[in-house]
Parts: C-alpha cells; structure tokens; sequence
C-alpha cells in the first residue's frame, strides 16, 4: 500500500519567499521548504495496481497552463484547536478547473468523491498544542504578503511517506497542461 496525493510543486522562487516567514512562532513545526505544495486531491492509502489505474486517468486531464499568486495567511482551527498556519491562493478559476478535472478522474478510477470544500493553500506550519499566543500578532503582521503571479503548467501525483521527522513527499508522476 502506499499513501498518494495529487498537487502542484511550487517554483523555487516562490518557496524562497514563502520560507522567509518560517520563524518567529514558538512551538510552531514549519513545514520543509521541499513539502511546500497545494494540495489537489487527498487521495490515502492504494494498493500499487490501483496507483498504476489513478496514473492512467490523471493523464488525461486536460486543461491549459495558467497563472497563479499567493495572497494572506490564515489559519485551519479556531482558539485553542488552531492545528496549521496557511497561505491562501488568490481567487482563480483555471486552478479550481484543474481541481475539478482531477477530482473527476479519480472518481471515474474508482476512489469515492472528496466530500470537503477545496481550500487551495500552502502550509506553513502545524501545531500540535494549542496555538501560540504570537499567533493572531504573526498572521496580522504577515497578512499583507503576495507572491506575484507564477505559470503552473503540470501537476503531480506525490506519496507521502509518514516518519517521526514529519511526512517527507516523492514525486511519482508529472501531468503536463495543455
């Protein structure tokens, strides 16, 4: 069995500016800048011939490249249950498209339909105690923050690995837009 997600790999550029706001939060896990990625699809545990299925229908998602920022922080949880520091993505139909193409693929291979609301973000830090109490001062300071757009022109299905160290993420397969 191995534990799958399909995402989008960020441009070395935009993870250098992302990381320069990894500090300054005690008790904060920051995320490795080699995991900083948007998530697409969750997709869990598969035996090895069901990747192989989920490869065959990823490949034919078709949509065109398009231009993506990053705009604010915010944070899954509330109060005390805060578990993870974000940065959003700016509103954009041609990536929620993609999401949707995706989405579809896999539910066409065979795995049961993602029941939550897309939320297109980048960790950048989880918490396993109640949030620090710099906290809402961070996200306040920080909020004004704006990537400048990138080109995405391929997803990727990843595994996610599980260690004492974190989840540590290997690429699979690329899917090229077009």
């Amino acid at each position: 069995m191995i534990r799958l997600f399909v995402g989008l790999q960020l441009p070395d550029n935009v993870v250098a500016r992302l990381q320069l706001m990894c500090n300054g939060l005690p008790g904060a896990r920051w995320v490795e800048p080699a995991n900083m990625h948007v998530t697409l699809r969750f997709i869990g545990e598969v035996d090895e011939h069901d990747a192989e299925d989920l490869d065959r229908w990823l490949a034919g998602v078709i949509v065109p490249p398009f231009d993506m920022e990053f705009q604010g922080l915010g944070t899954f949880g509330q109060g005390h249950k805060i578990r993870a520091l974000w940065v959003g993505v700016v509103s954009s139909p041609p990536l929620s498209r993609l999401q949707a193409r995706v989405e579809s693929a896999l539910v066409r291979s065979g795995q049961p339909p993602e029941m939550r609301k897309f939320t297109p973000h980048v960790t950048l830090a989880k918490f396993s105690h109640p949030g620090p109490p710099r906290l809402q001062s961070f996200v306040e300071g920080n909020n004004l923050f704006r990537s400048g757009p990138f080109r995405v022109d391929r997803f990727t299905l990843f595994e996610s690995c599980l260690g004492k160290g974190g989840a540590v993420y290997t690429p699979l397969a690329h899917y090229e837009l077009s």
